[in-house]
């Protein structure tokens, strides 16, 4: 069995879903995985704490926050 490119793939899917769900469901099921905009690896690095002790200790304290609530 040969390996079906991505193309082939999407077509076959978008298919299935306008069998199952008609045409207007499978537009709005595709509206739901929208892949955003920007650069998550970049964007991270602004946010995440550099220091790992720190890090770690803020990770050990917002799950101390949410056994309490």
């Amino acid at each position: 069995m040969e390996a079906k490119t991505l193309n082939e793939i999407h077509k076959q899917g978008i298919d299935a879903l306008v069998k199952v769900l008609g045409p207007v469901d499978t537009a709005r099921f595709l509206q739901i995985y929208d892949q955003g905009s920007g650069d998550y690896t970049e964007e991270r690095k602004q946010w995440l704490e550099k220091d790992p002790d720190k890090y770690l200790a803020a990770v050990i304290a917002h799950g101390k926050k949410k056994t309490r609530a």
